[in-house]
């Protein structure tokens, strides 16, 4: 009897200390979790967002993780991916060769809703960097054909294009790229040329026409280069990209090109090598005109979370001027009255930009339904001009029957 009690004084002690630790125990980590359990309840909700990878194509990796990074900084409760090409992004990042591509697709999300902005037109995306189109021209090539200036009219190209050719310098007069890997050859190396005369398609709301005057003096034109063997070959094989880096090479003495290519150019050639000016116009007395190539954001007409993604284009666009800037843009931001130190500081910026300034801005296919089928029968009936001997007269009748067919209004 002794025994038990005794054992029962030997282990009451410690059962009493094992309950006051497990009692301050309970004490210490309730309020700890109910802490934790509260600010897991404050906590921001996180939103994820997509963003195309042609953004880093197109800005560059660096300055595409930075922009991403500050619009994180502050907005903390939405997070921005670059997709790896599996996911569908919520925000495009996009040029002109992909625009109308878009529009014709239904994949983008009309924008006015966002702005409650009414224009009359819908605005499916927002330009964030502007480019145009001017002639590039090799000086040193130039004078040692015996010209000293570049040439202002079609008449004088090819006046300065047929010397070239002559002088036998190893190298090309000139360049056209109508690749169908780029989806801006039309724009830059026909259509510029047909605008810097004062010609537009859009005379008839959304239905494009031809006028048969101006188109028939182009085609005579471009015949002219071609079959006189003035331009490099490879017409309808090489993209614009490529006849960069031909010039870039002096190995082509003049080209279309997009003022975009100005930083690229200053890098691989020597200083005073090349010039640029307007592309020649046909001495008509048409309004020298010009079309705008930009990089655009748009949201995805597919995102479940489109107020979010307008959040970010908002970003953006404030982010403009900046991109501009980086990417050396000419005209840049086309609302901006004063133009960045860039563009006051350099010559060639500075050239860009007076061209610019008396320049009419023409419109593109840019952004248009079914854009890239009117130009693909434009480039088909091109080709068929230039290697099948078809007449002028039959170029015209067939590009203007089969745009109508396109249009719908054929039979």
């Amino acid at each position: 009897m002794y025994y038990k009690k005794l054992k029962k004084s030997i282990h009451l002690p410690e059962r009493i200390d094992i309950f006051l630790i497990v009692a301050i125990l309970i004490f210490i980590i309730t309020p700890l979790i109910f802490s934790i359990s509260i600010k897991t309840e404050e906590a921001p909700h996180q939103m994820y967002l997509y963003l195309s990878i042609k953004s880093e194509e197109l800005f560059g990796k660096e300055i595409t993780q930075m922009l991403l990074q500050e619009f994180e900084e502050k907005n903390p409760g939405i997070k921005i991916l670059l997709t790896d090409g599996t996911q569908e992004p919520d925000i495009f990042v996009f040029d002109e060769g992909d625009f109308s591509a878009l529009v014709t697709a239904d994949a983008l999300v009309e924008l006015n809703f966002f702005t409650n902005y009414d224009s009359g037109t819908q605005q499916m995306a927002i330009p964030l960097v502007s480019y145009m189109d001017l002639l590039f021209y090799n000086i040193d090539i130039l004078i040692a054909a015996g010209y000293d200036s570049p040439p202002k009219t079609r008449d004088q190209f090819l006046l300065y294009t047929r010397g070239v050719l002559r002088g036998n310098f190893g190298v090309l007069p000139a360049a056209i790229s109508l690749s169908r890997d780029d989806r801006r050859s039309l724009s830059r190396d026909i259509f510029s040329w047909m605008w810097a005369s004062g010609s537009s398609f859009w005379l008839e709301g959304d239905k494009p026409s031809l006028n048969t005057r101006a188109l028939t003096n182009d085609l005579n034109f471009f015949a002219a280069l071609f079959r006189e063997g003035l331009l490099a070959p490879g017409v309808f094989e090489k993209t614009g990209e490529q006849r960069v880096e031909e010039f870039a090479r002096s190995r082509i003495s003049m080209m279309v090109a997009s003022s975009s290519i100005i930083p690229y150019l200053k890098e691989k050639m020597r200083e005073g090598s090349f010039g640029i000016t307007t592309i020649p116009d046909s001495g008509t007395g048409g309004q020298y005109s010009i079309g705008l190539s930009a990089i655009y954001t748009g949201i995805n007409s597919k995102s479940e979370y489109p107020e979010d993604a307008w959040n970010f284009l908002v970003f953006l666009t404030e982010k403009s001027s900046f991109l501009c800037h980086e990417l050396k843009a000419v005209p840049g931001v086309v609302s901006d009255i004063i133009p960045g130190n860039y563009v006051i500081d350099d010559p060639l910026y500075s050239k860009a930009w007076e061209i610019f300034e008396s320049s009419h801005i023409t419109d593109d296919f840019s952004g248009k339904y079914n854009a890239d089928a009117y130009k693909l029968v434009f480039l088909e009936e091109l080709q068929n001009f230039f290697e099948n001997s078809n007449t002028v007269q039959q170029t015209i009748a067939s590009i203007q029957r089969r745009w109508d067919d396109v249009q719908g209004y054929g039979n």
